[in-house]
């Protein structure tokens, strides 16, 4: 769908396993700034990097919705949620962002965003 703009709530996770949950329209960029700490707080604080879960939808509303959601969850059914798409933990950024050409703005040359860990629809 080009043309079309997506949004991601992801779930970024630390090795101590505190959880950070967030919604963007550029993920790699996102996740470009979580990993460098770029931004001040929470997620800076605490050393919240690794990419665990994200899901695309196609609308900002639904992305934001979704966000709050997840976030009104206790721990054990975040848990689960990551654990449905990536049972490892592993970071889900760490190979597209090693093997592509990110450029400083975060945005990727190539068209194509990585495999969807999970999606929603814009309704």
């Amino acid at each position: 769908m080009t043309g079309q703009k997506q949004y991601y709530v992801y779930i970024l996770a630390s090795w101590s396993k505190s959880l950070y949950i967030g919604v963007t329209s550029n993920l790699v960029r996102r996740v470009l700034e979580h990993k460098q700490r770029l931004t001040e707080g929470f997620a800076k604080r605490y050393r919240i990097h690794r990419l665990v879960y994200y899901e695309a939808c196609g609308d900002v509303r639904v992305a934001l919705q979704r966000e709050k959601q997840i976030k009104s969850w206790r721990r054990e059914k975040k848990a689960a949620l990551i654990k449905t798409t990536n049972p490892g933990g592993k970071d889900l950024a760490a190979s597209w962002l090693r093997s592509r050409a990110v450029n400083a703005q975060g945005r990727d040359p190539s068209p194509r965003m990585p495999a969807r860990a999970g999606s929603r629809g814009s309704g």
